[in-house]
């Protein structure tokens, strides 16, 4: 959608917990992550000291569960998303909360300090192999590869 190119953002951190799997009343898989990010900055004196700051993921269908089985406490990972506003109404105090969280297009582990083996899930019937929430607007989803040749070069 259009409006999406204005609302994308992009991080690289490392992973505060570990992935929270949990499933929607309808059975869709919704995975919590929290991201940790540090941020250096020069003090007066001119010394360095690192800042922390946490932003908390949210990842759906295929991503969720490949991440979750994926992905542990301390990982680096870059996450590709939109922000997004959760409100709620604080049960104790009856207050309006909110806060911004990040809905993840894409998860993606870092290889700068890590390795890693990459598998192909199997595509589910009607799902979108990207992995990515399918939220319409037309975009293009490549097929799933006819064979798992994976020694010849793709061009």
């Amino acid at each position: 959608m259009a409006g999406d190119r204005d609302n994308s953002v992009v991080i690289t951190g490392n992973l505060s917990r570990d992935p929270e799997l949990r499933f929607g009343n309808s059975g869709n898989p919704i995975l919590n992550l929290s991201v940790a990010v540090n941020k250096s900055k020069k003090n007066p004196d001119g010394t360095w000291e690192n800042e922390g700051m946490f932003f908390d993921v949210k990842a759906f269908g295929d991503l969720a569960e490949n991440a979750a089985s994926s992905l542990q406490k301390g990982n680096r990972i870059t996450v590709t998303g939109r922000l997004d506003v959760e409100k709620w109404t604080d049960k104790e105090s009856g207050q309006n909360r909110s806060k911004t969280v990040i809905l993840a297009d894409d998860i993606s582990a870092s290889f700068k300090w890590a390795t890693g083996t990459i598998q192909r899930t199997e595509r589910r019937e009607g799902g979108n192999f990207g992995g990515g929430n399918n939220r319409g607007g037309g975009g293009y989803s490549a097929p799933a590869p006819s064979n798992d040749n994976f020694d010849e070069e793709p061009f």
